[in-house]
C-alpha cells in the first residue's frame, strides 16, 4: 500500500486550513492582506501596522515585528509574490519596506534601527536610532543574511549567504561579504556561471 497518497490528507490540507484561520483571524485583529497569502506558524504584532500585497508565502517561524506602540501608520509593508523560508525576521521602529516577487532564504534578519551605544550608554535605556529598510524587486537574499538601517537595495539584487549589509546598493548588485561589499552585476555573475558550467559539462563530455 502506497501511503505516500496520504500526505496532502495529513501534511499539506491541515497547514492549509491553519493558514487560512490565522489569515483571517489576523485581519480582524488589523492586518491589511490582499488574496492567496499563506501564513505558516508564524509571530506578529501590532498587526494594524502591517500590510501585505497578495500571494506571498511566509514559512514556519517567521516574524513581522514592528515596534510594540501605538502607531496610526504602517511599518511593515510588503507587496505581492514574495517567498520568506523559515526564521525570516522584519524588526520595524520606523518602516520596512519590501517589493515584489522576492525571495528570502532562511535565518534573514532585517532592522531598520540600531541601539544607541559609546562609552557610559547602556543601549538599553537609551532610544533607538530609527530608520528605514526598502527592498526593491526580484531580489534574492540568502541564508543568515542581514541588513541593518537606512539600507536600500535596487531591484534584481543578490546577496549572499552570511552577508551583514550596511549600506545601499542600486539595481542588479551582486553583495557578499561581512561588511557586505559589491562584486559585479548580477547578469554579469550569472553569465559566468552559466559559461563555468558549460566548460564543466564540455570537459566531462
Amino acid at each position: 500500500m502506497n501511503l505516500a497518497r496520504f500526505e496532502p490528507l495529513f501534511v499539506r490540507i491541515p497547514r492549509g486550513l491553519m493558514s487560512r484561520l490565522r489569515l483571517f483571524a489576523y485581519k480582524c485583529l488589523g492586518l491589511k492582506a490582499g488574496t492567496q497569502n499563506r501564513l505558516e506558524s508564524i509571530r506578529c504584532r501590532r498587526l494594524a501596522q502591517i500590510q501585505l500585497g497578495q500571494n506571498n508565502s511566509l514559512t514556519d517561524g517567521c516574524r513581522l515585528w514592528p515596534e510594540d506602540t501605538p502607531f496610526d501608520g504602517i511599518r511593515i509593508s510588503i507587496g505581492s509574490n514574495n517567498y520568506f523560508n523559515r526564521n525570516v525576521m522584519l524588526d520595524a521602529c520606523g518602516r520596512i519596506e519590501i517589493g515584489d516577487s522576492n525571495m528570502f532564504g532562511p535565518d534573514i534578519y532585517i532592522t531598520d534601527s540600531n541601539h544607541t551605544a559609546g562609552p557610559g550608554v547602556k543601549p538599553g535605556n537609551e532610544p533607538m536610532q530609527v530608520g528605514r529598510v526598502r527592498i526593491g524587486n526580484s531580489c534574492w537574499i540568502g541564508a543568515k543574511a542581514v541588513i541593518l538601517k537606512d539600507v536600500e537595495l535596487g531591484d534584481h539584487c543578490v546577496v549572499g549567504a552570511g552577508a551583514v549589509v550596511t549600506k545601499s546598493f542600486p539595481t542588479g548588485s551582486v553583495i557578499v561579504g561581512v561588511p557586505a561589499r559589491c562584486i559585479g552585476d548580477a547578469s554579469s555573475v550569472a553569465s559566468s556561471v552559466l559559461e563555468n558550467n558549460l566548460f564543466k559539462r564540455a570537459d566531462s563530455c
